[in-house]
């Protein structure tokens, strides 16, 4: 099994959400929010007229992967908590950079802002993101097999 992206990290939370804010605001953001509940963290920013969001499920705290050793034992309160609070530092520095790897690649020309972005933007006036508005069809569509192809029929093209 591989490691997880900053699984050691000692980095605070609050320092990656900060990071997050520096850098979509270098890269010219106009705006940054940051959100939270027991359950999920979002970050927002509107870039380009568009208004990206990041949700991030965060751990339960109960789960057993913190609660329980490997071998099913039952972890102290204060170990538990403390593999918990990792796990949360460890999403937060994962999500700081995939946001600026991605602004990165929209900076130097390898990808266009548009599509980097298109799962993650909010449509006006909505809030659900385009990926979470079609994801479900779109594993319909897997399943099914019933892809449309990848190239859209050219009039006057071979297959005419």
């Amino acid at each position: 099994m591989t490691r997880r992206f900053a699984a050691d990290t000692s980095v605070p939370m609050d320092r990656s959400i900060g990071e997050i804010r520096t850098t979509v605001r270098r890269y010219g953001a106009a705006e940054f929010t940051h959100m939270e509940s027991d359950t999920q963290a979002a970050i927002t920013f509107t870039m380009l007229g568009r208004r990206v969001l990041f949700r991030l499920a965060m751990p339960d705290p109960k789960a057993d992967e913190f609660t329980r050793t490997e071998t099913g034992k039952p972890r102290s309160a204060s170990v538990a908590e403390t593999a918990w609070k990792q796990a949360c530092r460890s999403r937060w520095r994962a999500l700081a950079l995939v946001i600026k790897a991605k602004l990165e690649a929209v900076e130097i020309g390898i990808v266009v802002f548009e599509d980097e972005f298109l799962a993650n933007t909010l449509p006006p006036g909505s809030s659900v993101t385009f990926g979470e508005a079609v994801r479900e069809n779109m594993a319909l569509a897997h399943e099914r097999q019933s892809l449309v192809p990848l190239l859209p029929h050219m009039p006057g093209g071979p297959d005419a």
